[in-house]
């Protein structure tokens, strides 16, 4: 048998590989004849594997390794109860070189896998999270600007076939930051990336959505179709200031609108509210509060939660006349549910008219806190207790100073976001 094996070994391969073949063969015999002959006959089976290994081109030493391990040590019941358990137990087994080369593999792979992530400048402190919790390295690419101001763009990886995201929020400086968007969405479809996801926390220009007065832009669905125009195929977004901005994009590139309350949801139901009523600063907020309101009762069982609405009126854009509440806030824990805080003015009053209606505490939470202008000193000077945003727009010092102001995580919803997609799982599902 052994024969017949060698002289099939030697058809093969050429003459250093039956060399190495004839060393290592002849170390595995070695060892065997050295060996009780009187073993049972799965260490028969194990020498054979040995063999049979070193001649179907299996020679390398880690691999006569595992097979002299499986005859030395014998077997047990023990069950791999996960994968990391599994690759723990496999590697425990390697020697250093093996360690040093299974470690090069590693970093190899957080470079060369299909999925790639890539980051503008609008918000890099939240693309390295994500890469963080994703577990690979964020995409080499330069990302800055010419001496007359032009957008420089290069990218400095392979990007051939693969599922590329780009992580880029249209925040101030918006203009900047779109153009950055655009430019690396046409840069990657010229180096033939197969997918391009572009994920937005931030949707600037959102708030220009339709047509209030004569001979103005709807810039929602300019910036929509700029984007579709320079080759994208997906969009990621987070608590988009309406949702028809979905539909300002074509049947062909699906919009996923993450609901960032979830986010909020844990941070308020750790807290000990006494009556608490969720309550929207506008009536177009109210399907955002009436979400979050059922989200902190299912998820926390808080079944006496009560809903409020204030109608505002505005005497111009950025400036508040008159606020109405509708609904009954007496010794009750209010939270002031929004999507965005500009430059403070709407959510501040609309706490002091809580306070006035008798309202035990405020709190606010809205997910992309721009605070604009005198924003962060306003909340610092408001009635209420604590203001909570994402952190979907990059923070600064003065925000940092802020006591009232808590800044929460996106990161891992959109790190489970991406996963899921490039995995083809539903994203339905993390909302549940």
């Amino acid at each position: 048998m052994s024969a017949s094996l060698l002289t099939r070994s030697r058809a093969l391969f050429s003459k250093p590989a039956a060399a190495a073949f004839r060393s290592s063969s002849s170390k595995a015999f070695a060892s065997s004849t050295s060996s009780n002959f009187n073993s049972s006959n799965s260490n028969k089976n194990t020498q054979f594997a040995s063999l049979a290994a070193a001649t179907l081109g299996i020679s390398s030493m880690a691999a006569l390794t595992l097979c002299d391990n499986a005859e030395q040590k014998p077997k047990t019941s023990a069950f791999a109860t996960s994968p990391e358990h599994l690759i723990n137990k496999a590697s425990s087994d390697l020697t250093a070189e093996e360690e040093r080369l299974e470690a090069a593999a590693t970093k190899a792979k957080k470079h060369g896998g299909g999925l790639k992530l890539f980051s503008g400048n609008g918000n890099m402190g939240l693309s390295l999270e994500i890469a963080k919790i994703l577990g690979i390295n964020l995409g080499k690419a330069t990302v800055g600007q010419f001496a007359d101001g032009e957008v420089n763009v290069q990218i400095h990886e392979n990007v051939r076939g693969k599922d590329v995201y780009i992580i880029q929020p249209t925040c101030p400086p918006v203009n900047n930051n779109l153009m950055e968007l655009l430019l690396m969405v046409s840069t990657l479809n010229r180096a033939s990336a197969r997918r391009i996801t572009v994920v937005i926390p931030y949707y600037g220009y959102a708030r220009q959505d339709r047509k209030m007065q004569a001979r103005v832009p709807i810039s929602a669905a300019d910036v929509a179709r700029l984007l579709e125009a320079m080759g994208i195929d997906r969009v990621i977004a987070v608590d988009l200031h309406c949702g028809q901005i979905q539909g300002f994009f074509g049947p062909r590139v699906p919009v996923d609108n993450l609901d960032g309350g979830i986010v909020g949801i844990d941070h308020f139901g750790s807290k000990d509210l006494h009556n608490p009523v969720i309550v929207s600063p506008d009536a177009g907020g109210v399907y955002r509060a009436k979400k979050f309101k059922e989200g902190l009762s299912h998820k926390y069982e808080m079944n006496d939660i009560g809903l409020a609405m204030i109608i505002k009126q505005r005497a111009r854009a950025g400036t508040v006349d008159k606020m109405d509440l509708v609904g009954d806030v007496e010794d009750c824990d209010c939270i002031l549910v929004d999507d965005m805080i500009d430059t403070a003015g709407t959510i501040c009053k609309a706490a002091a008219v809580l306070k006035e209606k008798g309202a035990r505490r405020v709190f606010a939470f809205a997910s992309h806190g721009l605070l604009s202008g005198p924003g962060n000193e306003r909340i610092a000077k408001s009635a209420m207790e604590e203001c909570v945003i994402l952190n979907t727009i990059p923070s600064s010092p003065q925000r940092e100073a802020n006591e009232k102001l808590v800044v929460l995580s996106v990161a891992p919803l959109l790190a489970q976001t991406i996963f899921n997609i490039h995995a083809k799982k539903s994203i339905s599902a993390l909302f549940k």
